[in-house]
């Protein structure tokens, strides 16, 4: 017998928004052709009579409430302890998203052997044999005996695996292959992704487990279902890097136990996902030579400075509407300073092809990068190199530059990478501690129009 029209809901497979009938588009989230039809078993209203069970609601003052102290677990991996806050902690959940081969799986096991050798841990794959997880433990030179791995994808039997088990810590790879047979949606469907992660949260939080969730990506770099999931979890992991780059980027968008700020660096060889301790090297050219419209800046992630080098190539166009090409920064972040440097500074761009990087593969936004964009579109414009030297520092609509928080500490990591020539805003002089800066020539910016006078000094 069919479904009853009352009980199919169409479900935005992106964003999980809900609707009695199809539609196109998601007016949630704007995306084509992503409802599901889905058949509730289940609509009846739940009855708002009295309970009349002799349980008493647990209401007490947030004064009387006593919190066991949980010690986070380490993973032994300085740069993934840094993003999660200083470890793992019990009962969290922790979904962790990237492209396909960019080293989810590896850095998992890594994850899940070095947490073995204290404590018990299940890994679980739903995409792969026993006999692939083996090849992978092989290559890096995994062996532990409390690494326990199981190759399941019905959601009961995971179940039953966990509480007969009993670790530490979980990993599941990955939530969209894991299915629950009570239900008549496919594995990956937007029901099954929240039935399965609900009662997969459900055991960690009752078990105080730590467990990891592996989640597919959408062709925008989002985490499929991303309302779904991201809502649910207790923690969001991204590893980022190029296809045919040795680099990756571990970062957090959410986390209730720490701070969002701070970015992991990994480099990726045969042994695996190895760890960097600083990364500021991997992000520069190492040529000691700097060609026009190259320069350094610097960013803060979380509490470490990062050093990084912006690339600009300006050429005269031949078309009325010259190419705005952006890798690394906003589109929009660009066009500003751009449009600042033609309206205030006055420099002729607007019949110029432009085009920005960001060396490394890194995504930025921080607002410091500003001076170094400007400095590297007008470095290629006028043909002159700025060897040695960086800008750091926001631009305002209005042309002033902007100062910036934690100036000494990328003043210092400059001064490690051998930079001799810093130009930063002049709204930051009070801050600046001198000291083991006697060789450095500071530069202070207080409008933009001082840089480009900079420039035509060397011309």
């Amino acid at each position: 017998m069919s479904a009853k029209k009352s009980n199919i809901q169409y479900i935005c497979s992106n964003c999980g928004y809900q609707s009695p009938k199809w539609l196109g588009k998601c007016p949630e989230c704007g995306e084509w052709n992503t409802f599901e039809e889905v058949i509730l078993k289940n609509t009846k209203s739940p009855s708002l009579k009295k309970d009349n069970s002799n349980e008493s609601l647990k209401i007490t003052s947030i004064n009387k409430i006593e919190i066991a102290k949980l010690s986070r677990i380490k993973t032994d991996i300085k740069e993934v302890d840094r993003v999660l806050g200083g470890g793992i902690i019990p009962g969290s959940v922790i979904l962790i998203g990237g492209e396909p081969g960019i080293g989810k799986s590896t850095l998992l096991l890594q994850i899940a052997n070095n947490i073995a050798k204290k404590n018990k841990t299940l890994y679980v794959s739903g995409e792969e044999s026993l006999e692939q997880i083996k090849h992978r433990a092989d290559r890096l030179n995994i062996k532990n005996e409390n690494l326990l791995v199981l190759s399941e994808t019905n959601l009961y039997n995971i179940i039953n695996a966990i509480e007969e088990i009993n670790p530490s810590v979980v990993i599941i790879d990955s939530i969209q292959t894991i299915y629950n047979p009570d239900l008549n949606n496919v594995a990956g469907s937007v029901v099954q992704i929240k039935n399965s992660t609900g009662n997969l949260l459900k055991i960690a939080k009752e078990n105080k487990i730590g467990l990891f969730l592996v989640g597919h990506i959408t062709k925008e770099g989002a985490i499929a279902g991303p309302k779904l999931l991201e809502h649910i979890v207790d923690v969001v992991l991204y590893i980022i890097g190029e296809k045919f780059h040795p680099f990756r980027i571990l970062y957090g968008k959410k986390n209730r136990f720490g701070s969002t700020s701070e970015i992991g660096v990994f480099e990726m060889n045969d042994a695996g996902l190895i760890e960097v301790n600083n990364p500021s090297i991997y992000f520069l050219n190492n040529t000691e030579e700097k060609l026009p419209g190259s320069i350094i800046s610097s960013i803060m992630e979380g509490s470490r400075p990062i050093l990084l080098e912006i690339q600009a190539l300006i050429v005269p166009s031949t078309f009325p509407y010259p190419k705005r090409i952006v890798e690394g920064i906003d589109y929009n972040k660009a066009s500003i300073i751009i449009a600042i440097l033609e309206k205030i500074a006055g420099v002729k761009l607007s019949n110029q092809e432009i085009y920005i990087k960001v060396v490394g593969g890194l995504k930025i936004n921080e607002p410091s990068i500003d001076m170094g964009i400007a400095f590297s579109i007008l470095s290629s414009y006028y043909s002159i190199n700025l060897n040695m030297c960086a800008a750091v520092g926001e631009i305002g609509l209005t042309g002033e530059i902007r100062a910036v928080p934690f100036i000494n500490q990328r003043l210092q990591e400059l001064k490690k990478a051998g930079i001799k020539n810093i130009f930063l805003p002049f709204a930051n002089k009070k801050n600046i501690n001198h000291k083991n800066l006697e060789n450095i020539k500071l530069n202070f910016i207080s409008y933009i129009k001082d840089i480009k006078q900079y420039f035509k000094r060397r011309n």
